[in-house]
């Protein structure tokens, strides 16, 4: 008997050890099995995961970041301790010493299963490090062993902290938020170290449902989560109990419910710059790279242009399309029902879609009507007893726009142009003397468009770029991306290809009509008065801006010759050689013209426009620097009182540096007595006037003897901006008013004159010279190169097409009319008015 149970117990041994061995051999094989295939964890040790590109100022500010996961890479040393603990004590209370996976943590959980409860995971930090990093999400066995073999790799390869370092850059915690130092920004706007125990017990609540535990939407399972991490570091000793009683009776406070400021709100908007950055590094490192690399970018923006670019092109544009006196509003409007209450009101406004980066602008919506004015809700501007009011006064200078199209009457009072729950755009009116408010003010978006931008002339660094009125309301980059035709501004490049090829500022070039056969039809120039002058010296050309005479220099040296000059300024990559191309009838940008005048600014040598000083990645390493000039002594300890250090440039030259004074110079002439000559500056200042056919673009571009600034106006579908549009009259006030901000800041002096050539006093009506003690309106005195004769010889250009007879020999300026002038044999003679030609009809650019 004794024998027979022995048996059957040894029986039973036998068969349970060998169903351990057959398990044990089971399980080895599965995880041998799935081992072979498994990724390296060994990639983890140079992990760079996707992190914010920031930019920054010339004076290190933050000014904008991308990304497209939000996530800023911190080391584990720089991680509070109180924060680990929240997220060890929430995740992996056994982190410390477990070799990868808790087998006590995994039995719990089942045993919970087993008794009905809630099917929960057990994962510890490294298993979730290897399902997030190197795994799918997908819940299966077979990628639980998986996980288990590689959490058990990662441990034997890698320290606890770095473990937990991967973990907390890692892991996701809701509203597009990465990692830890993102997360504490994105709810809180503080960095770790500011983190309060329940703030960071909430953080570390999120990786197990993020998309749940919404601070706002989902706030008592937000707080009751958060509770359980506060009441797990207390019991795992990180909290003592006061600390955990306290902080589990506080309020939620987050940026969501509005307790504190959005990191983005503290940042300046995205502008027309730092999106022109993300477009340019973009192509050049590659958007994959730009949006997650961590990068830190030196933007060359000078914070007080830029600002004052805005300024002066939105004056500028909202004076013209106010000139219209048409009123379109922003056509946003709330229903009656959202207008009950205050609370009411302005939640529907915060949701409606209008830009507000407009400095001094604020969205309002119409809440009742009265007699003669409006009564309006301001966003961000609290209510006072009396309400805010937009009164008849401010509305009498427009008419709307009736549903059949055509204009209604002028408004009289505010119910013209408003109906209740209209969604607006006001402004604060302040009195001139003392700054005291007097009322409110509608204001739009206007329909008319533009472009302003300003760099330094010889460092290429671009201080200031507007791109149109509002970026909230438009994107396209006016600057950078539209195509324009730029009429006369492009003149200067004809002229310095003439200047180059043997001319002088006194050459005498024929102003008459020109008649020319083209695939097209007939083609006849004109200048903007529709007069012609006859036989005019250069400078005048260029000064009154005379399209006769550009075509008739354009044919005697060549468009070959052009064009070559026009691609060489970087203006046009590829110049079609037609003649009316001349006049800029071909298209280009802002952004090349800018560039191209300051070559001419500079004294002829080539300068790369550029927003970024330097890029550096994310471990600090320069991988981009625009400025590659040498300064062997600015890295010696000390120099010798009054030295300065040398700076040495290898930049290509793109014209003879007498040239670029001689075309200066002349451009000087725009501005004091041409077609610029409103423009009024402390400093000398040189530039250059456009207007296109029917006024479709206008612009004037200059420049100081240290920056140049350009500005466009017109359409975005081109149409006329009207007979009395110009380039001085539009654009000539908005380079006034910011070159105002610029020289108070940067100064100015006067151009250089380089050497190589000798002044020589010349009559600017008929190119003749004059004694050097000649003097009066007429007198001007020119840079010549030395072995140049400046005299006058009798020999006049007229680029092969004939001449109109019985012309005066010499003729007035546009805006002379007669004038007495002292001749080169010390003779009084008075200059005749203007010549006309007539009821000729012509077309062109001017």
């Amino acid at each position: 008997m004794l024998r027979f149970i022995g048996s059957f117990f040894g029986a039973i041994f036998t068969l349970v050890t060998l169903g351990i061995l057959f398990a044990a051999l089971t399980v080895g094989g599965v995880f041998w099995m799935y081992s072979r295939d498994l990724p390296s964890h060994e990639s983890l040790a140079q992990y760079k995961p996707p992190t914010i590109s920031r930019i920054y100022d010339g004076e290190g500010r933050m000014i904008d970041e991308f990304a497209e996961e939000r996530r800023l890479f911190t080391q584990i040393e720089d991680v509070p301790d109180l924060v680990k603990q929240a997220f060890i004590s929430a995740e992996d209370k056994n982190f410390y010493t477990h070799q990868g996976f808790d087998i006590m943590g995994m039995a719990s959980a089942a045993l919970d299963a087993a008794r009905g409860g809630r099917l929960r995971g057990a994962s510890t930090i490294p298993q979730q490090v290897a399902k997030n990093m190197l795994l799918s999400g997908d819940r299966t066995a077979e990628r639980k062993i998986k996980e288990l073999i590689l959490s058990t790799r990662l441990v034997q390869a890698l320290p606890k902290d770095k473990i937990l370092e991967l973990y907390l850059n890692e892991i996701y915690l809701g509203a597009n938020s990465y990692g830890v130092v993102a997360a504490a920004q994105t709810y809180f706007n503080k960095s770790l170290a500011q983190l309060t125990p329940g703030e960071a017990a909430y953080l570390a609540a999120l990786p197990k449902k993020p998309a749940d535990l919404h601070p706002v939407r989902q706030y008592d399972e937000a707080v009751n989560r958060r509770n359980y991490v506060l009441r797990e570091m207390w019991q795992n000793g990180y909290l003592d109990e006061a600390t955990y009683e306290a902080e589990s009776r506080q309020e939620l406070k987050s940026v969501q419910r509005g307790d504190y400021p959005a990191f983005r709100a503290t940042l300046p908007p995205r502008n027309y710059f730092t999106d022109e950055i993300r477009r340019q590094l973009s192509n050049s490192f590659g958007e994959k790279e730009f949006f997650s690399g961590g990068l830190a970018i030196r933007a060359t923006v000078d914070p007080d242009l830029q600002a004052a670019a805005a300024k002066a092109l939105r004056a500028g544009l909202e004076k013209y399309d106010r000139g219209q006196g048409v009123w379109r509003g922003t056509r946003k409007t709330i229903p009656a029902d959202q207008l009950g209450t205050e609370a009411d009101w302005r939640k529907a406004l915060s949701d409606v879609a209008v830009p507000r980066d407009i400095e001094g602008w604020h969205p309002a919506v119409v809440l009742a009507m009265g007699e003669e004015s409006a009564r309006i809700g301001i966003e961000g501007v609290e209510e006072d007893a009396d309400g805010h009011f937009i009164p008849a006064e401010d509305v009498t200078w427009a008419r709307k726009r009736l549903a059949n199209g055509e204009l209604g009457r002028k408004a009289r009072v505010a119910s013209d142009l408003l109906e209740v729950g209209d969604v607006v755009l006001v402004r604060a009116i302040t009195s001139d003397e003392d700054g005291s408010f007097q009322r409110w003010s509608l204001r739009q978006v206007p329909e008319v468009q533009g472009a302003f931008m300003a760099m330094d002339v010889f460092s290429g660094r671009v201080l200031a770029m507007q791109g149109g009125f509002s970026y909230q309301e438009s994107e396209l980059n006016r600057a950078s991306q539209a195509m324009r035709q730029p009429g006369s501004s492009f003149k200067p490049f004809v002229y310095a290809a003439a200047l180059d090829s043997g001319f002088t500022p006194a050459t005498i070039v024929v102003d008459a009509p020109i008649e020319l056969n083209t695939p097209q039809g007939l083609w006849r120039p004109k200048n903007a008065s529709n007069k012609f002058y006859g036989p005019t010296p250069l400078r005048t050309g260029i000064e009154q801006s005379r399209n006769l005479m550009t075509v008739r220099i354009a044919q005697e040296i060549g468009m070959d010759t052009v064009a070559g000059y026009a691609e060489r300024f970087g203006v046009y990559d590829r110049l079609q050689p037609f003649l009316s191309n001349a006049l800029g009838s071909q298209e280009t940008t802002l952004f090349r013209m800018v560039a191209a005048y300051s070559m001419l600014a500079n004294g002829g040598e080539r300068v790369e426009p550029t927003l970024v000083d330097r890029v550096q990645d994310r471990y600090g390493k320069s991988v981009y620097r625009h400025d590659l000039r040498d300064c062997v002594e600015c890295a010696a300890p000390s120099l010798a009182p009054g030295q300065a250090p040398k700076i040495t440039s290898s930049r290509e030259r793109v014209i003879d540096p007498i040239t670029a004074y001689q075309i200066t110079s002349m451009m000087e002439g725009v501005v004091l007595r041409g077609t610029a000559q409103g423009i009024n500056l402390p400093v000398p200042v040189a530039g250059k006037t456009g207007t296109t056919n029917d006024a479709k673009d206008v612009w004037f571009i200059g420049f100081t003897s240290n920056i140049a600034a350009g500005c466009y106006i017109g359409y975005d579908n081109p149409r006329t901006l009207g007979g009395k549009a110009t380039g001085g009259g539009l654009c000539g006030p908005v380079f006034e008013s910011f070159m105002r901000t610029a020289i108070k800041k940067y100064g100015g002096a006067e151009f250089k004159v380089p050497p190589g050539g000798y002044f020589a006093k010349i009559d600017r009506f008929t190119g003749a010279r004059l004694p050097e003690d000649a003097s009066g309106p007429n007198v001007i005195s020119e840079y010549f190169r030395e072995g140049q004769d400046s005299a006058f010889d009798g020999m006049m250009v007229d680029g092969g097409f004939a001449m109109g007879e019985n012309l005066p020999l010499f003729a007035a300026g546009e805006t002379d009319g007669g004038a007495q002038v002292t001749t080169a044999d010390g003779e009084t003679k008075v200059i005749p008015k203007k010549a006309d030609f007539g009821t000729l009809s012509s077309g062109g650019l001017y």
